[in-house]
């Protein structure tokens, strides 16, 4: 659809993009380690794909889960899948740790403190590293796609 962002807009962190789904790095000041998997169909729910696609949509997701959890160390991973702005199929992937701004509310709640630069800076650069070992491991399991 063309009043779509999620169909039309190319996002500058984009990660990895296939025929079913693509990844983007949603990460920011408050939340590093913040991925996106979006739906390469313009499609409202998931079960509006195929059971083919739901199935390598749900690898995604499994695969950035682990690839996270490996390279970033959260206490928690936080999935959601909402899309009562934005009806087109994505998910969000989202590294947590007790001393997040939001925690332990969700990433929409109000913000609770500020991260110190310092430990920003640390997990913005686990969030890059964990960016590109995801490139990979979709390559490797979902290549062939």
């Amino acid at each position: 659809m063309s009043e779509c962002e999620l169909c039309t807009k190319k996002h500058p962190k984009e990660i990895w993009r296939n025929a079913v789904f693509y990844a983007i790095d949603a990460s920011d000041a408050d939340l590093p380690g913040f991925i996106r998997i979006i739906s390469s169909e313009h499609v409202k729910e998931m079960t509006d794909l195929s059971q083919k696609n739901q199935e390598i949509f749900w690898k995604a997701i499994q695969i950035t889960e682990k690839v996270m959890r490996e390279t970033m160390n959260p206490d928690k991973i936080n999935l959601a899948q909402l899309g009562n702005m934005v009806p087109h199929v994505h998910w969000h992937v989202i590294a947590r740790y007790r001393d997040d701004a939001f925690f332990p509310g969700s990433i929409w709640s109000a913000k609770l403190r500020k991260m110190p630069d310092e430990l920003y800076e640390k997990r913005r650069k686990s969030s890059e590293k964990m960016a590109e070992k995801l490139a990979l491991a979709f390559s490797e399991h979902l290549g062939n796609i």
